[in-house]
């Protein structure tokens, strides 16, 4: 009898783990979890505990790596936020939407530009619209606003999916705060304000000239030429002159709240919607995005986290990200959503190696990885943080190396809310459930594309019966100085130009054994170097095959700051406003 009950337990527990194995997913997609998104701004992958920082302290994401699953090889579609959060929005690579640029701009310059994400591309949100989720985001958009007029919203967050908006529609900028240089395109404005001097040079020069009868000028002449100035100067610094009123903005859905923004208190009104967000929609289903504005210059942090850490201003930014992290999942917790919440956190793509205040480094730290933001292809670039909880539905303390992409989280959300992917285009992401779940050993990605604009950069192939992880580069940076591992001087490194080397044949790397990819492989040191590039090269005709052509929206002519598009929150120019007033409250 014993024997007997023994048996049966066995057969039990063997069919519960097979029910476990073959429908959990099933089990998953029926009850429709929350959908819980926290995506950082410029952050390194070395700037976290659970990726092997043991000085900055972030123990909220780090119990999320220990509470879940972490990837070691989570991969950026682009260096840049506009275009990688295009394809992380969409799961598709950001040339496909037009958001690739071929021209230096790489990123929406302002929020009246009139290129953004294509009213035609699905997002995530958008799909799970249809199946029944309240949407939100809260944060940065850095997608377009207007079209073709201030109030039309063709790129705005409510148009793209999501049911409620509160945050910055474009990113943060030094020119956010008082005090600090100008970010906003630097070597031009100085152009500009060279011109103008010029001019006004001249002008002076021919009056002073005409007064003293030295040179013979009509005075129409003269005046034709002072009104050439006056528009030129009026024309250029009428839109650089306020970038912290044109860009520096918040709002909430359609209206703007703040003008410019308030960045001691834009934290705490942050932290406080997504907790709101969270209160109001507790019986779900929700999706909520938290896009941080950190830890994008000019870091700007609270008093309470000032002089914190053992790195800085950056490192107290990075540690009141966390910190807010941990009160967006303590609100969970309050509600008894933990459970039945898949919850992400990652990066829009590597650490700014170029960004300093003299000696002091304003940017991320990104490992072993050479490279970072700007470079196309370099893991420094597009390596980055990529951690899941999901508690009873995702093993806690998985550690994955498989190669992943922030695209795979279009497919994988849209899975399980129960939705069905868009079938009249391509979609590169890949479910990523199965490879989360322990269900697959290899991820679906055989080969990942590396674009630096539109531009592609590197390429990456998945030798999945060797394990090898071969990465070929055809176009690299130009250092300055030339061993600095950065573009310092330049503020990024550019994709095209003088300013990058074509290699011929591409430089190779395995990143299996060389993840920092120091030592480059060639035909006498690699036997399988010549297959390999063959491959890779047939692999990239097969890809630009699947392109077709489309507007590029980050074209000068959409980047260029018109007034009409101007979001205002009273009438043009006359646009500020606080409507938050001291709604802030502690949390």
């Amino acid at each position: 009898v014993i024997l007997l009950c023994f048996r049966r337990c066995l057969l039990m527990a063997l069919t519960s783990c097979l029910f476990w194995n073959t429908f959990g997913l099933s089990a998953a997609v029926d009850y429709k979890p929350n959908i819980l998104l926290f995506l950082a701004d410029d952050l390194g992958i070395g700037d976290i505990g659970c990726y092997g920082n043991n000085t900055i302290r972030t123990p909220n994401i780090d119990r999320l790596a220990r509470e879940g699953v972490k990837l070691t090889q989570h991969i950026a579609a682009a260096s840049l936020c506009t275009p990688s959060r295009a394809a992380f929005l969409t799961g598709r690579y950001p040339i496909r939407s037009g958001m690739a640029s071929s021209n230096r701009y790489r990123a929406l310059q302002w929020n009246a530009g009139s290129g953004g994400l294509p009213t035609n591309e699905t997002t995530f949100a958008r799909l799970l619209q249809q199946q029944g989720y309240t949407t939100g985001l809260i944060g940065k958009w850095h997608q377009g606003v207007n079209c073709e007029s201030f109030n039309d919203h063709c790129h705005h967050p409510l148009n793209h999916g999501f049911d409620y908006f509160y945050g910055m529609p474009f990113t943060l900028l030094n020119n956010c705060q008082e005090n600090q240089p100008p970010e906003l395109d630097v070597a031009l404005q100085a152009k500009l304000w060279l011109y103008s001097q010029i001019i006004t040079l001249a002008v002076l020069t021919l009056t002073a000239g005409k007064f003293t009868g030295l040179i013979s000028i009509c005075w129409k002449i003269l005046a034709c030429f002072a009104l050439a100035g006056g528009l030129f100067f009026i024309s250029w610094y009428s839109s650089y002159g306020f970038v912290q009123y044109w860009n520096c903005i918040l709002m909430r859905n359609h209206d703007v709240t703040e003008q410019p923004m308030r960045l001691e208190r834009t934290a705490s009104l942050m932290l406080k919607e997504a907790v709101s967000f969270i209160e109001r929609n507790r019986r779900g289903p929700f999706l909520l995005f938290v896009s941080f504005l950190h830890v994008h210059t000019p870091l700007f942090t609270t008093a309470k986290f000032l002089g914190k850490s053992c790195h800085g201003l950056y490192g107290d930014n990075v540690e009141e990200m966390d910190w807010m992290v941990g009160k967006i999942l303590n609100s969970l917790d309050k509600q008894g959503l933990k459970n039945h919440t898949f919850t992400y956190f990652a990066s829009d793509h590597g650490g700014h190696l170029e960004a300093r205040d003299g000696s002091a480094q304003l940017g991320g730290w990104n490992g072993i990885y050479k490279g970072g933001k700007g470079m196309g292809g370099w893991e420094g670039g597009i390596r980055v943080p990529g951690v899941f909880r999901w508690p009873e539905m995702l093993p806690a303390g998985t550690v994955i190396d498989e190669p992943t992409s922030l695209m795979d989280i279009f497919p994988t959300v849209v899975h399980l809310a129960g939705g069905i992917l868009p079938q009249d285009r391509v979609i590169d992401g890949r479910n990523l459930l199965p490879l989360l779940q322990g269900r697959a050993q290899k991820s679906e990605h055989e080969f990942l594309f590396h674009y630096c604009g539109s531009y592609l950069h590197a390429v990456r192939w998945h030798q999945k019966d060797s394990g090898a992880i071969w990465k070929a580069h055809y176009v690299t940076p130009i250092f300055h100085p030339l061993e600095a591992g950065a573009c310092y001087g330049k503020g990024i490194c550019p994709c095209f130009g003088e300013g990058v080397t074509h290699h011929d044949p591409p430089l190779l790397f395995d990143l299996s054994r060389d993840p920092s990819e120091a030592k480059p492989l060639s035909a006498d040191t690699e036997p399988l170097f010549d297959s390999v590039i063959r491959k890779i090269g047939r692999a990239i005709e097969e890809h630009r095959r699947t392109l077709t052509p489309v507007p590029e929206q980050l074209s000068l002519s959409n980047v260029v700051w018109k007034p009409w598009l101007q979001p205002c929150c009273g009438t043009f120019p006359f646009c500020w406003c606080d409507k938050e007033g001291d709604s802030t409250q502690s949390l």
